[in-house]
């Protein structure tokens, strides 16, 4: 257990991972060096007559729900504002589910469209995220009733020897060449997961929704979210750790050893607050003493990890394109 009596291990790793970023704040921020010569500077402003100069006040951006109001009101502004806040999240997941940019352009200038249309008949009965990701799933759906002659696989162009010919030819540095190969191999594992699979652990762990919010957008029950997550975790899991060598991913999964429980399992159900706190002691004491398990364990803390800090980011022709349509929309509807 530690100090606090939290346990250490399978809970502990989870702890970690999501204070990571910010304990590491908190520590710089405690012995960044004290500025000696800040009195001094506020003396000479006194002086001068030029004390009463003050920091400015950040403010927070408005919520979704003050933004929404706005909007229903008809405030462009504010209807701009939820189309900035949104589009890179959608458009990063009709990319994901779609697999084609120029599909998923159409699918997040669709989405925003209908968006700004049914804005003001917005009740609030589902979060704005929730129903941004039905609205564009829909339209991901249609898109798969392709024709028999359509090919049923979308190769990216990254992987194309005439994309390879015509790659950058500036210089880079390892890591970011590590850090474009990392990403192509998650992207891939994603990819191979069947779309039900797929939905689900990307509007869970890369876009963030809760799985009551997900279960509503997929239209299924929590439970059959939860059992789709955790095979789709388990799939991307077993792909991208052996390829980029993260934690101990041997080819045999925890589990298949005698005396080893199935430790991935029980993680990702952890995760969605499934374990009780006796498995949670009793999962403790076995990775204590199983590096393997152990290993395993924090292969998959790492790859949950790299879903999260996917990026969003909207090309500018996308962008440029939705602006029009929805300025086109707004100057129609006078």
């Amino acid at each position: 257990m530690g100090p606090d009596g939290a346990p250490v291990g399978i809970v502990s790793m989870v702890d970690l991972f999501d204070a990571r970023d910010s304990h590491l704040l908190v520590v710089g921020e405690r012995h960044a060096p004290p500025d000696r010569f800040a009195a001094r500077r506020r003396r000479r402003r006194r002086r001068r007559g030029d004390a009463t100069v003050a920091r400015p006040m950040i403010e927070e951006p408005p919520s979704d729900a003050a933004l929404l109001d706005a909007a229903r009101g008809g405030d462009r502004a504010a209807l701009e504002a939820l189309i900035a806040r949104y589009q890179a999240r959608i458009y990063r997941f009709s990319l994901k589910m779609c697999r084609d940019p120029e599909v998923a352009k159409d699918v997040v200038q669709d989405t925003l469209i209908a968006m700004a249309r049914g804005v003001r008949d917005f009740r609030g009965g589902s979060s704005l995220s929730t129903w941004l990701y039905t609205i564009a799933r829909s339209y991901c759906i249609k898109t798969r009733r392709r024709s028999k002659f359509a090919p049923t696989e979308v190769t990216s162009l990254d992987a194309t020897p005439e994309a390879a010919a015509l790659a950058d030819p500036a210089p880079r540095s390892d890591d970011a060449l590590a850090s474009r190969r990392a990403e192509q191999v998650l992207e891939d594992a994603i990819v191979s997961l069947d779309p039900k699979y797929r939905e689900a652990l990307v509007l869970r762990d890369i876009e963030g929704l809760t799985a009551p919010e997900v279960a509503e957008v997929l239209g299924i029950s929590v439970d059959a979210v939860k059992s789709r997550l955790h095979r789709a975790r388990l799939e991307v899991r077993a792909r991208v750790a052996p390829a980029l060598g993260i934690g101990d991913a041997p080819a045999s999964a925890p589990g298949s050893h005698p005396g080893c429980p199935d430790v991935l399992g029980l993680f990702s159900r952890h995760l969605e607050g499934e374990v009780s706190a006796e498995v949670c002691a009793e999962m403790e004491r076995h990775l204590a003493a199983c590096s393997r398990c152990r290993g395993a364990c924090d292969s998959l803390r790492q790859v949950l990890g790299m879903c999260r800090a996917a990026p969003a980011e909207v090309p500018e022709p996308v962008q440029r394109s939705v602006q029009r349509a929805i300025h086109d929309l707004l100057i129609r509807a006078g």
